[in-house]
């Protein structure tokens, strides 16, 4: 099976809890994360705190969410570990791939997600119509800006990964 994209790599983890600030003193206050931004939305209940570390093609984000509507959907909050997010190299030839193999992607499709990267998420379970999911996880899959696909490629060919 021939893949037409490549995950480069870890692009971000969300967490999510009740109090953004009990998430912020231990990330930030105590791991020594930067805060890099903040992104609020009605539509998607969050408020969350966008925190990074490591530098360049290497950074990852980590985003700490609390819900702006404790009963409301989605609940940011009630998975702790909320999404894993990927660097995709090709994120439209890889939605139109991975559609194609069964995988369901939750509604809203490609879209600029808070740190300004095009997103799209895919769905944490199958239906009859895609019958595959993330097994239970959500899973952004970010499109990677030229820079990333050029430093993984190098470090890939210099390492041969």
């Amino acid at each position: 099976m021939t893949r037409p994209f490549k995950v480069l790599g870890i692009q971000q983890i969300a967490i999510g809890g009740p109090d953004k600030q009990r998430l912020r003193q231990l990330w930030v206050d105590l791991f020594g994360l930067e805060v890099t931004g903040t992104y609020v939305s009605e539509r998607e209940n969050v408020d969350e705190d966008i925190c990074a570390t490591g530098a360049g093609a290497f950074k990852v984000e980590v985003d700490l969410m609390q819900p702006l509507d404790p009963e409301k959907k989605p609940a940011v909050h009630a998975t702790p570990l909320n999404h894993v997010g990927l660097w995709i190299d090709d994120l439209p030839k890889a939605v139109e791939w991975l559609q194609a193999q069964g995988l369901r992607f939750a509604p809203g499709g490609i879209r600029r997600g808070a740190a300004g990267f095009d997103i799209t998420f895919v769905h944490p379970r199958g239906n009859e119509e895609f019958p595959l999911g993330g097994e239970g996880v959500l899973i952004e899959l970010v499109q990677a800006p030229p820079e990333v696909v050029r430093a993984f490629t190098a470090l890939a060919q210099s390492t041969d990964i």
